[in-house]
């Protein structure tokens, strides 16, 4: 449609509102007049006055948040550990912190295994240097292909691995000293970063990683509970009454060994339970795991943890809470095993089966 005069151009009444108006310009006065750190919110298309609200905002004199920050994000990292060995026969790793860099707080005690998660950025070289062991030590324990096969959000074991520091000398093959020392030929290369065929170089240093030496003598009485009882870096004070029986009706199949464990003999399948309350923080269901295969290891309100190895199947999860008694996975032949067994370790603590007899059917003090 055209218009021909401007008088025909449809008009729409325009109603002036005087309340509306004074209610404006008051608000507009309100705000140069308040406080200076407050203004005036107000619904302007509304003519009730209590639409208006005083509301906080940053001035001057009000400066705005910023974000929190550290210069270091972990001031306590080293935490004075460091690789203990004694004339270069025995030797144990010093784990680090539990969880992330950025969650340190206190010393984790040596014989502990630690959690980490990989961030953006992070190389295998720098969380070893955390942790204050090698670089083979998390390849070895997290079944790892290289030093480069680490990747944001992967959840990395750091075993304070217990083994021998052995210098090679003539005759030393990986063969013999597997032998010597009671370990795995394969492990041990695969921990020093060599293949199976390369010949040793005499004079090198080579950590033989669950490889065993004599046992101290044990201590005299197991009676006082703060008796210290120390064994190749594990055990600890003894807990009277506080772990019960991982595998009820096992039979001890081998004494105190490798890192304050023992095994338990039981048929394949037969169920495994948690010695004590606690929270899950590993649950390996697969891989080899520095030769522990299938394993779970439980934190306790004591600061003690318990690990269970050579599972068939595990049926926790990492930050799982658990009760005495439940069953935390199944009997297997997993990781390093010449049969059917549990491998029960306790970190932090005399092992309750620690006076059991071999072929006895024991149970946990």
């Amino acid at each position: 449609m055209y218009y021909d005069r401007p008088t025909d151009i449809p008009r729409f009444p325009i109603k002036f509102n005087p309340p509306f108006l004074i209610l404006g310009l008051a608000a507009v006065f309100a705000a140069t007049v308040l406080l200076p750190n407050q203004t005036s919110a107000f619904w302007p298309f509304s003519t009730n006055a209590s639409a208006t609200v005083n509301v906080s905002v940053s001035g001057a004199k009000t400066p705005a948040l910023v974000a929190a920050t550290n210069s270091d994000p972990n001031p306590d990292k080293g935490l004075g550990a460091t690789i203990q060995t004694s004339g270069g026969r025995a030797l144990l790793a010093y784990a680090g912190p539990s969880g992330t860099i950025a969650d340190v707080a206190k010393p984790i005690p040596p014989d502990r295994i630690s959690v980490y998660v990989v961030r953006s950025g992070d190389t295998l070289s720098d969380i070893a240097g955390m942790f204050n062991v090698s670089v083979n030590t998390i390849v070895w324990a997290n079944n790892l292909k290289g030093a480069n096969d680490v990747h944001p959000g992967d959840t990395l074991v750091i075993l304070p691995v217990s083994g021998v520091e052995r210098t090679v000398v003539k005759g030393d093959t990986l063969k013999s000293l597997a032998k010597r020392y009671d370990a795995d030929a394969l492990e041990i290369a695969q921990f020093n970063g060599l293949d199976l065929d390369d010949p040793l170089v005499i004079g090198s240093t080579l950590i033989i990683p669950g490889g065993e030496i004599a046992a101290p003598a044990p201590a005299p009485s197991y009676a006082a509970a703060s008796t210290p009882e120390p064994y190749l870096g594990g055990g600890g004070p003894v807990q009277l009454g506080f772990y019960s029986h991982p595998v009820p009706g096992g039979r001890i199949t081998q004494g105190l060994h490798g890192k304050n464990g023992i095994d338990i003999g039981a048929a394949r399948g037969t169920p495994i339970h948690a010695a004590a309350d606690g929270t899950v923080i590993i649950a390996r269901g697969s891989g080899w795991n520095g030769g522990y295969g299938n394993y779970v290891v439980i934190s306790h309100s004591n600061g003690s943890q318990t690990l269970y190895s050579h599972m068939r199947s595990v049926i926790v999860t990492a930050g799982q809470s658990v009760v005495s008694g439940q069953v935390i996975g199944y009997m297997g032949a997993t990781g390093r095993v010449t049969g059917v067994h549990l491998h029960f370790e306790v970190r932090g603590a005399a092992n309750p089966f620690r006076t059991c007899r071999t072929g006895s059917i024991c149970q946990p003090e």
